[in-house]
């Protein structure tokens, strides 16, 4: 199964590189590049999960309408981007099902960064997909941590893909600075191994960045247009090889109870 997800947030990465960006263009910004993710995803007829901050989505309960109705899942990505505290677990959740009218039961932390299991089973979770398992310097030394699904702490983990043997992550940077050819093939070859494959991206990707000063190459290259024929590649070839795309919670209702290590 192809899991595809989509990580909808305040477009907050300038600040990241000390550039000011008013609220209304973080939000202009990932609404129109939600919109170009989920034509791609339509033309295809491919569902995903979208995890969505609680302030991007009252600030656009509108498209996480829109996403709910083409048929994808809605879990939550805390409730600012930038900002957290435990208690924004459940409020998250809340705001997100007060605007879908669905339960919500995963969870991915912004940036990747650790969250307490306990905390997000009593916020009411039944998934977490913070993990991304591998080593990047600066950012996450993962290396001793499972590399595909497991169960802790009462919850089904959900780490990001990466390849077998050397985990070289897929995550949103290789999906802009590989050639395109070749992050399919390793896309490909993780999938063959590990019988699914979680891949995910932001909606900013999708809308031209290079024009905006202060954000280095590495965040602006193949962005925009690129990025858009990127992803149509991408799920494209899956479809042509007839395989499924799924939901997060789709697949962990598939799972066994107790996987063999």
């Amino acid at each position: 199964m192809i899991l595809l997800s989509f990580d909808i947030e305040e477009f907050d990465l300038p600040m990241e590189y000390g550039r000011v960006i008013a609220w209304e263009e973080q939000v202009r910004v990932s609404k129109e590049g939600c919109g170009r993710i989920l034509n791609v995803l339509a033309g295809h007829g491919a569902r995903a999960t979208f995890f969505c901050t609680g302030r991007f989505a009252e600030a656009a309960p509108e498209v996480i309408r829109a996403i709910r109705d083409g048929g994808h899942e809605v879990a939550s990505h805390g409730y600012a981007h930038s900002a957290f505290e435990e208690a924004d677990l459940e409020r998250s959740r809340r705001v997100l099902e007060r605007i879908t009218g669905r339960e919500v039961v995963g969870f991915r932390m912004p940036r990747m960064m650790p969250v307490a299991d306990e905390a997000l089973r009593r916020a009411g979770y039944r998934y977490n997909s913070s993990l991304n398992p591998t080593w990047i310097p600066g950012r996450y030394n993962h290396l001793n941590e499972p590399r595909t699904w497991f169960r802790r702490g009462g919850l089904v983990q959900l780490p990001a893909a990466t390849t077998p043997h050397v985990r070289f992550p897929l995550f949103w940077l290789s999906f802009h600075h590989l050639p395109a050819a070749l992050y399919r093939r390793l896309a490909r070859r993780t999938l063959r191994h590990d019988g699914y494959l979680s891949l995910y991206f932001h909606p900013w990707e999708f809308m031209p960045l290079q024009g905006i000063e202060g954000l280095p190459c590495l965040v602006t290259r193949n962005s925009g247009n690129e990025a858009v024929a990127r992803l149509e590649g991408l799920v494209g070839m899956f479809r042509r090889r007839g395989e499924r795309f799924g939901t997060y919670s789709e697949f962990v209702d598939t799972l066994p109870k107790s996987p063999v290590r």
